[in-house]
């Protein structure tokens, strides 16, 4: 058999040489096509995590979003007081949340049901948020305490034509915002908000353990406002009430 000339090997060797190169190439690319899959599949996951983030916090603000009662939480460990939907408990709450009502139109206050401090817990009603709870007084002193009524968070604003019933202990106080002209209370109105953002604010002294003092929240859009106009159509509220202790006795 006859020799291969000196030239003949150097060209079979270069592309050997070459064919090794381009597996190494093909290797490397192969090797940057599946790092570069698994991380965009990473920032993919991460995206919907994000995003099931984001829709869950929405969920839950609409969910529990309309109003909130809450006690201070150093008031209930030390001092007893406690939240409850009926007058009898067999825990220590410090947090309530009302059922939310979905796409409420306007509705005239004297529509609202004569009994509706009468039922605990979430009642809603076509186009009314209500709600009843009980704060007790399960400690071993006496105090008093404030509580605070408040908007949250508002669009659109539909502040401008809500109401807000505040029924304490049958006693019943109505709260709307000041007339947009400036001039007073609306006139179904017994009070006016005491700010943009605070509804009302009141201090109960001599509560002693074992008193309960009942509520019940009622929320609506009063038709008969002048601000009641198509342009707050869409708009969201949010309320919240704090209660804390401001002496003991």
């Amino acid at each position: 058999m006859a020799k291969k000339d000196k030239k003949t090997v150097d060209q079979e060797r270069g592309e050997k040489l070459r064919d090794v190169a381009t597996l190494r190439r093909t290797a490397k690319e192969v090797k940057k096509h599946v790092l570069l899959t698994r991380v965009i599949s990473l920032l993919v996951v991460i995206l919907i995590g994000i995003i099931s983030i984001a829709y869950a916090v929405a969920y839950f603000y609409d969910k529990f979003g309309s109003f909130t009662v809450r006690v201070n939480k150093y008031d209930m460990v030390n001092q007893g007081l406690s939240l409850s939907e009926t007058p009898t408990y067999d825990h220590t709450i410090s947090v309530l949340q009302a059922d939310i009502q979905y796409d409420m139109t306007n509705i005239s206050g004297s529509d609202l049901p004569d009994n509706i401090d009468m039922v605990n817990g979430s009642h809603n009603g076509n186009n009314f948020i209500a709600y009843t709870f009980y704060l007790i007084n399960s400690g071993d002193d006496t105090v008093s305490y404030e509580s605070q009524l408040y908007i949250e968070n508002v669009s659109k604003n539909v502040d401008e034509a809500v109401r807000v019933a505040v029924y304490k202990n049958g006693e019943r106080t109505i709260y709307g915002k000041t007339k947009s002209n400036g001039q007073g209370k609306e006139s179904d109105c017994d009070q006016e908000f005491l700010s943009s953002t605070l509804v009302m604010r009141e201090k109960k002294e001599g509560f002693e353990p074992g008193d309960k003092d009942k509520y019940t929240i009622v929320i609506w859009l009063e038709g008969n406002d002048p601000d009641c106009i198509d342009a707050i159509i869409g708009g969201t509220i949010k309320f919240g009430m704090d209660f804390s202790i401001v002496e003991t006795t």
